[in-house]
């Protein structure tokens, strides 16, 4: 590069100081397009050395998925399941019921607009965010989290049990399930990733009947320093909370 601008600014003022080498002097008008053409072309490869000199020191995204497989065996932190169960015969039959009947997932899992983006977020002081440049999401939350909790939702209750809503033709949905995420995020110290969120099932075979409100408010662990650890945490939080839904059985659930 350097070579390039020498050779340009010697070649450029050969070109200009001809008619003094011959032994003349040329007018003052003469001279002038051949220092703009020497202006003009150190100028462009000046420009190009810099386009070039960025352009290489910008590292490759680095993009990341929530993957579709559990993270864990089964959803580890806060109460167990039986533990958010209603105790007692009469309760025992109807989460006998519960478990038989067919829940319709809304697809349209609301998300905090942060999140409506492809950059890894952190928190950062009282109020701030962090944005992550270069680690990217390589699908929008706004459409992997409803997709990862159908599977896993799926997954915990059994085969045929949860659906997207509108389910298919011929399905007796006997509960529709919407889910409001208000918290998905790492802390400052990128130790642990803190989720809150709230779902709401409704009977459809009450009429007029409120729907019940189950809510989750839980931390996990971080398992590593790097960026991946804090993707993964976001789908080990997911995964969790699939369980405390699938585990409440039907019935209002508080914050764990």
């Amino acid at each position: 590069m350097k070579g390039a601008v020498k050779r340009a600014m010697k070649g450029a003022m050969t070109g200009a100081t001809t008619g003094a080498v011959k032994g003349t002097v040329p007018a003052p008008d003469a001279r002038l397009p051949a220092r703009r053409r020497a202006l003009s072309t150190l100028g462009a490869l000046l420009g190009a050395g810099v386009l070039h000199s960025g352009c290489s020191s910008t590292p490759p995204a680095q993009w990341y998925e929530l993957r579709a497989d559990p993270p864990e065996d089964e959803p580890g932190a806060g109460p167990t399941a039986a533990a958010t169960r209603p105790a007692g015969p009469a309760s025992a039959s109807a989460l006998t019921a519960d478990i038989r009947g067919v829940w319709a997932l809304s697809m349209a899992v609301a998300l905090p607009a942060a999140l409506d983006r492809d950059t890894l977020m952190v928190a950062q002081g009282q109020a701030g965010l962090l944005a992550l440049a270069g680690h990217r999401w390589a699908e929008p939350l706004r459409d992997s989290v409803p997709r990862v909790l159908l599977a896993d939702l799926q997954r915990l209750r059994g085969a045929g049990r949860v659906w997207p809503a509108p389910a298919p033709a011929g399905v007796a949905v006997t509960r529709s399930l919407r889910v409001a995420i208000t918290v998905l995020q790492p802390a400052e110290d990128r130790r642990s990733l803190r989720l809150a969120a709230q779902w709401w099932l409704q009977d459809l075979g009450s009429a007029g009947s409120a729907p019940s409100l189950g809510q989750a408010d839980f931390a996990v662990d971080v398992a590593g320093t790097t960026v991946d650890a804090l993707a993964g945490a976001h789908r080990l939080a997911l995964w969790r909370l699939a369980g405390r839904i699938a585990g409440s059985g039907g019935r209002a659930a508080g914050p764990s």
